[in-house]
């Protein structure tokens, strides 16, 4: 009885690559559209800004007849609203780095946002400056900046706490699940709606 003879090491089915490791990773980075995206920040940071500002001097008392309609409370709600739209948008391109929708929302959250702090003059003593275009009218504008203050501390903390938490609960302990994505949002959810909470229930909307 005759045995076949059969190779341990059969000729692969596919073909040998030229391209190096570096090739491939190079060709999945997509540099343009980085470079593109990087441009795209840096213009939702700077241009609606600038936007609003001009808009606040030459427009006050269009803007104070609109925002006039609204009640302290809501506008420190809104700009708070459109603050957490665009670091929602940020927390979940990280996590989600595969798909540039997350991206896409957060350059518009942050353009929003942006302009809401150029027409409410948002700046480290806001308001001297809303008191000096606005007028009578300035806690509207003061309230605004409050919301986005709030939410801007409201990622502070919750960055200081989950920091915290990964130094702090070793990697075997039960307490281990704060630090997964699902419990982070939740966590970081929590603290922003706590903030907002101590602006339109803390007295602060009366105290600038």
């Amino acid at each position: 009885m005759t045995r076949e003879s059969t190779s341990r090491h059969p000729d692969a089915s596919i073909p040998e690559s030229t391209l190096s490791l570096a090739d491939i990773e190079r060709g999945r980075s997509h540099p343009v559209q980085w470079g593109a995206y990087i441009i795209a920040v840096l213009t939702a940071v700077i241009a609606p800004y600038w936007v609003g500002r001009l808009f606040a001097v030459q427009r006050t008392d269009w803007l104070v007849a609109h925002m006039s309609a609204f009640d302290p409370r809501g506008l420190a709600f809104l700009s708070w609203t459109v603050t957490l739209v665009a670091l929602t948008g940020l927390g979940m391109a990280v996590v989600e780095s595969r798909t540039w929708l997350w991206r896409i929302v957060f350059v518009v959250g942050l353009a929003a946002e942006q302009l809401v702090a150029g027409v409410s003059l948002l700046n480290f003593n806001f308001w001297n400056s809303t008191y000096v275009v606005y007028g009578d009218a300035a806690p509207l504008a003061n309230a605004t900046n409050l919301g986005i203050v709030a939410a801007g501390f409201g990622v502070a903390v919750y960055a200081v706490l989950w920091v915290g938490l990964l130094v702090a609960i070793p990697k075997r302990s039960p307490l281990n699940v704060l630090t997964r994505s699902w419990a982070s949002f939740i966590m970081f959810f929590l603290i922003e709606a706590a903030a907002l909470l101590v602006v339109l229930f803390g007295g602060l909307l009366t105290a600038v």
